[in-house]
């Protein structure tokens, strides 16, 4: 490869498929449990085909001979990332009550494979349920990029009895690190249905009135006391 044809992407790749992260089971999912929840809440690990982020350090002229590192990140690169047909495959309908309602994470480019999922898994879109404003943006090919939203999807009828009906759907919440949410989510989810069973789906904390599934969860609870707050 003569250096005119040398990229940033064709440079660094090797790096990425090294840090590129693969699923530790023999099988693409743990079991689910054997039960039904009422509340169903999930992040999934969107697939967005290796696709990396740069910045100015990939462009040659910003970083002459690629003498300084490039950035790239993906999200890959921090936890296994699943096709559409892949999640298709998790059988969530045998997990949700005939009453049931799921908020599903998702960004605008998945926007229409998180309705299909959600219809795949046997339920109907309804809305938007949170709008989060991450206070800062990543590049985009048409806007930046500062948002990301819950869909709420749901199964049968409204579960009874309702909690609060006061919930803000915007949240503006400084993004921390790569693909952690922000917990006022899960607790105001939590205060909108205090008394039905709930499951976190993909999850990678243990919150106190939850059970869980997915690859990286702790030991230690997360409380979540009557008014929704986090402690």
């Amino acid at each position: 490869m003569n250096e005119t044809s040398v990229t940033g992407y064709s440079k660094y790749n090797p790096e990425a498929q090294k840090r590129k992260k693969i699923n530790p089971l023999k099988e693409l999912y743990p079991e689910l449990p054997c039960e039904k929840y009422d509340i169903i809440y999930a992040d999934p690990p969107w697939d967005y085909g290796g696709k990396m982020q740069y910045d100015k350090t990939s462009i040659k002229s910003e970083n002459i001979g690629f003498q300084h590192d490039v950035f790239i990140s993906a999200a890959n690169f921090k936890y296994p990332t699943l096709k559409l047909k892949e999640l298709k495959e998790l059988d969530v309908a045998s997990i949700s009550a005939d009453d049931c309602i799921l908020f599903m994470w998702t960004t605008g480019p998945q926007m229409a494979n998180s309705i299909e999922l959600g219809e795949s898994w046997g339920f109907k879109y309804k809305t938007v349920a949170f709008v989060w404003d991450k206070q800062v943006h990543n590049p985009g090919r048409y806007t930046l990029s500062q948002t990301e939203f819950v869909l709420a999807f749901k199964k049968g009828r409204f579960p009874t009895p309702r909690g609060a009906r006061n919930v803000r759907q915007l949240v503006s919440i400084h993004r921390s690190v790569h693909s952690e949410k922000p917990e006022v989510i899960i607790s105001g989810i939590t205060k909108m249905f205090p008394e039905q069973k709930k499951i976190e789906l993909f999850a990678r904390k243990n919150y106190s009135g939850w059970d869980n599934w997915g690859l990286e969860i702790p030991n230690s609870k997360i409380k979540i006391i009557s008014k929704g707050d986090l402690i």
